[in-house]
């Protein structure tokens, strides 16, 4: 709902109306549809909204003064009639509509802030990995394969399978964090004991 034409004195009649059970023009806190509103009625009514905004400043202050002392305030305050206090309004509404601007912000963050972490992208991989030949020592070749260790890697369960001529080859389980792992750089790691690794392969591979 818009109210920009104040020319119209039904625009007036129909935003007092719509304002009796509320407090903003749309939703329940201050929008651009607000400040919107506040100008067009500025620009229509710039005396009366220069008065009425110099005067709303003072009533709370006479009404809680003593009929003599608040008689005493508005002669101390003629001297800042001259001011013109509605000249700052386009401030006052900056300043507003920047507040709201934090305001959603700071909500928007907090909003971020409170939901979970997102679990990093995990793999499990099965390696092979073939040793030269049935002379190769195993357990050594194992060992070697262990001892890598890289961010983002946990080795997992082995086996030894028989791949023919008295010849058995390592399969190793691993997880590894896929963005911090590159399977890659994982072989060649192994690969660098070339006393006891022939090759290696990726033997499966699935996302946990």
């Amino acid at each position: 709902m818009s109210y920009t034409d104040f020319s119209k004195i039904e625009t007036l009649k129909g935003l007092n109306t719509y304002l009796q059970d509320k407090s903003y023009i749309s939703g329940t806190s201050a929008t651009q549809a607000d400040v919107i509103a506040f100008k067009a009625f500025q620009s229509a009514f710039p005396d009366f909204s220069r008065w009425y905004n110099h005067i709303a400043s003072k009533a709370e202050q006479f009404e809680t003064l003593p009929a003599g002392e608040a008689s005493a305030a508005a002669e101390e305050d003629e001297d800042d009639d001259d001011v013109d206090l509605f000249g700052s309004d386009d401030d006052e509404v900056d300043e507003a509509a920047e507040k709201l601007k934090a305001q959603r912000l700071a909500e928007y963050n907090a909003k971020k802030a409170a939901k979970p972490a997102k679990p990093a992208a995990k793999s499990i991989v099965t390696l092979d990995v073939k040793p030269w030949d049935d002379e190769t020592d195993l357990e050594a070749m194992l060992a070697h394969v262990k001892g890598i260790e890289m961010d983002g890697l946990v080795w997992g369960a082995h086996q030894w399978i028989p791949i023919g001529f008295g010849i058995k080859k390592l399969q190793m389980n691993c997880v590894v964090e896929d963005n911090k792992v590159s399977l890659d750089d994982l072989q060649e790691a192994i690969e660098e004991a070339e006393d006891y690794v022939q090759s290696t392969d990726v033997a499966a591979m699935q996302k946990l």
